[in-house]
C-alpha cells in the first residue's frame, strides 16, 4: 500500500520531489568528494568504485536534504526564499517525504556498503544524521553558532571519498575537511545578512538577528582571513604545488575583497555577492587541488610525447 502511495506520487510529483534533494548542492557535496577521492591515489582510481562511491554519497546527501525540508516545514513557509519549497507550499506530505528520504538513504548506505567499505558506510551515515538531526532539528534552532558547530556535517564529503578509495583515515583528507568546515562561516553569514529579516520572522537565531549585521561582518571577515590561512596547508604540507598555491592566493585575495567591504559598508548587496562567490570560490579551489595534483602526470605525457 505505502509503496503505491509512493510511486503514483512520484509519477504526478516528480519535480517536486527532485526539488526535495536540492540537487545543485548534492552536486557541489559529490564533486568535493570526488576530489577527495582522486587525491587519494597517485594514479587512476579504481573508476567503478569512484562512481559507486559517488552515487552512494550522493543518494545520503539527497537522503539527508528530504529531510531538512520536512523539519523545516513551518520556518520556510515563513521566508521568502524558501516558501515556494514543495513541502512547505503541502504539494508532499509528511509520509511521503520520509518514505521518500528512506529510500534514499537506503540505498545510498547499500551502495557504499557493497563498493566501498564499513569505515565509509558508517562515516556517510553519521554525516547524514549530522545534518538532518543534529543540525536541522536541534543547532539551528538553538544557538547562533548553529553553523559552526553544524559545519561537521557539510564539511565532510572529501573525507568520506578519501575512505572510500583507501579505507583509511588520513591527515590530507582531513585537511580537505577543515577547509570546507572554516569556509562554512562566511558563506552562510553572508547569506544570513541579506536574509537576516527572514530568519528573524521564523524566530531563527542566526548571528545577524541575534549579535546585529555589524559583529556579523567582523566575524566574516575573521573566519575569511582564517580560511585564508587554512588553504595555504595544502602547500605548505606538500600535498599540493605552486599552481595550486598561487591559484589559491587569488581566490583568497578576491574572497577577502568582499569581506572587508562588507565589514566597511555592511551592504547587503555585497553579502548576496559574497555568497555567490563564496559557491564559486569552493568549486574553483577544489579543481585547483585536483589539477596540480594531475599536473606532473601531465608533464610527463608531454615529455615522453
Amino acid at each position: 500500500m505505502h509503496a503505491e502511495i509512493l510511486n503514483a506520487g512520484l509519477r504526478e510529483h516528480w519535480r517536486d520531489y527532485l526539488e526535495l534533494t536540492k540537487p545543485r548542492v548534492v552536486l557541489l557535496i559529490v564533486f568535493t568528494a570526488q576530489v577527495g577521492m582522486l587525491l587519494s591515489v597517485a594514479g587512476q582510481p579504481d573508476w567503478l568504485r569512484f562512481w559507486m562511491a559517488s552515487l552512494g554519497i550522493g543518494l545520503a546527501s539527497a537522503a539527508s536534504a528530504a529531510v531538512n525540508h520536512l523539519v523545516d516545514q513551518r520556518i520556510d513557509a515563513l521566508m521568502s526564499r524558501t516558501r515556494h519549497r514543495p513541502v512547505a507550499r503541502g504539494k508532499l506530505g509528511t509520509v511521503q517525504v520520509l518514505m521518500f528520504a528512506a529510500l534514499l538513504a537506503g540505498a545510498g548506505m547499500a551502495v557504499l556498503l557493497m563498493f566501498t567499505n564499513v569505515l565509509t558506510t558508517w562515516l556517510t551515515f553519521l554525516s547524514m544524521i549530522g545534518y538532518a538531526v543534529v543540525y536541522t532539528l536541534f543547532l539551528k534552532r538553538a544557538t547562533p553558532q548553529n553553523i559552526v558547530i553544524g559545519g561537521a556535517a557539510g564539511a565532510a564529503p572529501p573525507l568520506l571519498g578519501w575512505v572510500a578509495m583507501t579505507g583509511h583515515l588520513h591527515p590530507w583528507a582531513f585537511l580537505l575537511f577543515l577547509i570546507i568546515y572554516v569556509w562554512t562561516p562566511p558563506h552562510f553569514w553572508a547569506l544570513a545578512v541579506y536574509r537576516r529579516h527572514d530568519y528573524a520572522e521564523a524566530d531563527i537565531p542566526m548571528l545577524p538577528v541575534t549579535h546585529g549585521v555589524e559583529c556579523t561582518c567582523w566575524q566574516i571577515l575573521l573566519y575569511t582571513v582564517l580560511l585564508f590561512l587554512v588553504t595555504l596547508l595544502p602547500y605548505l604540507t606538500g600535498m599540493s604545488g605552486m599552481f595550486y598555491l598561487f591559484g589559491s592566493v587569488v581566490l583568497n585575495l578576491a574572497f577577502m575583497g568582499y569581506a572587508v567591504r562588507l565589514a566597511r559598508t555592511r551592504d547587503e548587496r555585497v553579502a548576496r555577492e559574497m555568497f555567490g562567490y563564496s559557491i564559486t570560490y569552493l568549486m574553483v579551489l577544489f579543481a585547483l587541488l585536483l589539477i596540480d595534483h594531475y599536473l606532473p602526470a601531465v608533464r610527463l605525457v608531454s615529455i615522453a610525447a
